[in-house]
Order: C-alpha cells, then structure tokens, then sequence
C-alpha cells in the first residue's frame, strides 16, 4: 500500500520517507511521548515498515514494525517487533491506534513468524483488545556478555501470531530478544 494522500493511512518503508516525513515522525513520537523518547528510541523505529495516519494533511498517529531475531526453545524466530505506536494528543481514543495496529499486524502476519512488543501502561489495552498476549515467562536479551534476564520487561512484553500461526508456551520459557543501542526492548 502506498502513499494514500493528503487523508488515510499510508503504509511505507523508512527508505521510501523523506528527510521532512522522517521529522515530522519525530515531531509527533516527541509530543506524544511529552519529551520521554530519545534518539536511540527514534533509531528502534526505523527500517522496517511505518503505519502513518493523515487527517487535513497533518500527521496524526504512527507505527512501525521492524525485523528482530528472538530466541524461544532452540529457535530464533523471525520476529516483527512493533515501535513507535503513537497519537497525536486530542486525536487519541478515536480508532487511529487500532488503524495503525492493523495496518502493522499485516505486515507481521506477511512477513514474520511472530510479533512483539514492549507495552506501556497507556498503551496495555489497545494491544490486549487486539489479541495479543503478555509473555508470562522470562524475557531477556542475547547480549554482549551473553544471555541477561530483563526482569523489568516481564508484564509488559506483548506477543501475537499471525493466523494459522502457534504460540509458543507463555510459560515454556524465555524468550531472548537480540541486543541493540539504548533501550534493548
């Protein structure tokens, strides 16, 4: 799917985004995050898929999907890991979350074996209304020192399967996301 215009939801690679599109992604991740989301943030959400939402021709909700390798019981999964998801303030609670959601859970179940994602307290309710599930076993990340539990990250790591997909057992052990800059998850 394509650019939709000056109204709709477009769905585009980082590659196809322009210098002034990429800053006014960041513009709105800034407000919507009231300042809380930093350059190594903003590096998380890009090179995958965005989910871009216009309304009069201003940018009114975002999110991205991106490539990580998670390992779970001797596999590393393909895995589409979900950034960025935000609305515009005095937009929010009117469907562009879910729009945005949908758009980036086509993408996953295209393109990936499993999507993640690290939930806020805000955030919690929109992904569980969609299906997906809280991780109840131990997260972790595969680091430069080896394997490290993420115990903060416990409660609030999301998963969901595409359809026809299995679930891994929530409580059949960790799941240990590749490293990265900043914030592992």
């Amino acid at each position: 799917m394509g650019d939709s215009g000056r109204d709709g939801i477009s769905l585009r690679h980082t590659a196809q985004l322009s210098a002034g599109e990429l800053r006014r992604v960041r513009e709105l991740l800034d407000g919507a995050f009231e300042g809380d989301f930093g350059e190594a943030d903003f590096e998380h959400a890009l090179g995958g898929m965005h989910a871009l939402v216009y309304e009069g021709g201003e940018l009114v909700a975002h999110g991205s999907v991106v490539q990580r390798r998670v390992v779970h019981a001797g596999r590393a999964l393909r895995t589409g890991y979900v950034e960025a998801v935000a609305v515009r303030a005095g937009r929010r609670r009117c469907g562009l979350g879910g729009r945005v959601m949908r758009s980036l859970e086509g993408v996953v179940s295209r393109a990936y074996v499993l999507g993640a994602l690290s939930a806020s307290a805000a955030g919690a309710a929109l992904y569980a209304g969609r299906g997906w599930q809280v991780w109840g076993g131990e997260i972790g990340v595969l680091g430069p020192a080896g394997p490290e539990r993420l115990a903060d990250e416990e409660g609030s790591t999301y998963v969901w399967v595409p359809a026809g997909g299995v679930l891994p057992d929530p409580t059949g052990g960790p799941l240990h996301f590749d490293w990265r800059n900043g914030d592992v998850l």
